[in-house]
């Protein structure tokens, strides 16, 4: 008997420790909360100013509960998101309330900065019906061909399941990242003017040899 206790436990501290580990890799794999232009991201319809940019934060604080956006007035809102580089989005966490605020619906926007309801009630890229998770354990796995090279991402939340206002705690992303386009292109032109140059060299060498 006191063999079977011993392996049991055993057993147990493994699982507790993979449930860190899974922990860390999604904290890792949810980390591109870091490679959003907060300054430039906003959210129509907040309740409170700059609380929308909140909601963006480690995966690890997905649970705090101190830090939210509430919908002013009913129950839409919308995010525009701009990225510093190039995501290829790969999986969504929305966290809510246990309660009629939890939004029932997402439309999702690729590349289109600055759009408004209006442009929202629109087609989206993809949408989702959202389930109440107020774990934050809930994975949308947007279309991988759609989402591979997005600079910009609207999240239009246009409804709820009954409540005057939404209210969200967390939002995250899951993907990877790359720098943006002009860091090569500065590189490119810096090449292409040491190409040009020593062509020059070349040709002024071979010219005056010819005249010798």
């Amino acid at each position: 008997m006191p063999h079977g206790h011993s392996h049991d436990h055993g057993r147990g501290c493994s699982h507790e420790a993979t449930d860190i580990d899974n922990a860390l890799e999604m904290g890792i794999e949810y980390s591109l909360y870091t490679k959003i232009d907060l300054e430039n991201t906003e959210c129509l319809n907040e309740e409170t100013d700059g609380s929308g940019k909140t909601v963006f934060k480690p995966y690890e604080k997905r649970l705090d509960n101190s830090k939210f956006v509430q919908s002013d007035g009913d129950e839409e809102l919308l995010f525009n998101v701009p990225f510093t580089g190039n995501i290829k989005l790969k999986g969504i966490i929305i966290r809510g309330s246990n309660d009629n605020t939890h939004p029932n619906r997402l439309k999702l926007f690729k590349n289109r900065p600055k759009m408004t309801f209006d442009d929202a009630r629109g087609k989206a890229d993809q949408e989702f019906e959202l389930t109440r998770d107020c774990r934050g354990e809930v994975e949308y796995s947007p279309k991988v061909v759609t989402f591979s090279s997005v600079h910009h991402l609207s999240l239009y939340f246009p409804s709820n399941y009954g409540d005057d206002v939404t209210r969200i705690y967390y939002i995250g992303f899951r993907g990877e990242f790359t720098e943006a386009h002009f860091h090569g292109v500065t590189i490119c032109n810096y090449e292409s003017r040491a190409n040009i140059s020593d062509h020059k060299e070349k040709t002024f060498d071979g010219v005056g040899r010819a005249i010798q």
